[in-house]
């Protein structure tokens, strides 16, 4: 999996966010953390009311960057837990340039 952007883009986050799919490579991200939350392995709570978080009963829906970036400690720690480097770096990237 890699992430969607603008490859003649210059990024620096710090000027403008043109060309990276800031929106786009949160929703991956968060395809991911579904993936490994479905496997039995790494179920648990948390995860289960995480991503509750993303489909509220009730209220605003938040933005699957804004959640990323609430819980990046638990996100680095879960994708350390699975063994994922993929998603390591992915989320390194997203922190880096979107965060």
């Amino acid at each position: 999996m890699s992430f969607n952007n603008d490859e003649n883009a210059t990024i620096d986050r710090y000027v403008t966010f043109k060309g990276i799919d800031c929106d786009g490579n949160a929703a991956r991200i968060m395809a991911i953390i579904e993936k490994h939350a479905a496997d039995p392995r790494y179920a648990s709570p948390f995860w289960d009311y995480f991503l509750n978080k993303r489909h509220p009963k009730s209220g605003p829906k938040p933005d699957d960057l804004f959640l990323i970036h609430t819980n990046i400690n638990q996100i680095y720690e879960f994708f350390e837990e699975c063994e994922d480097a993929e998603a390591l770096n992915m989320l390194t990237w997203l922190e880096e340039n979107c965060c």
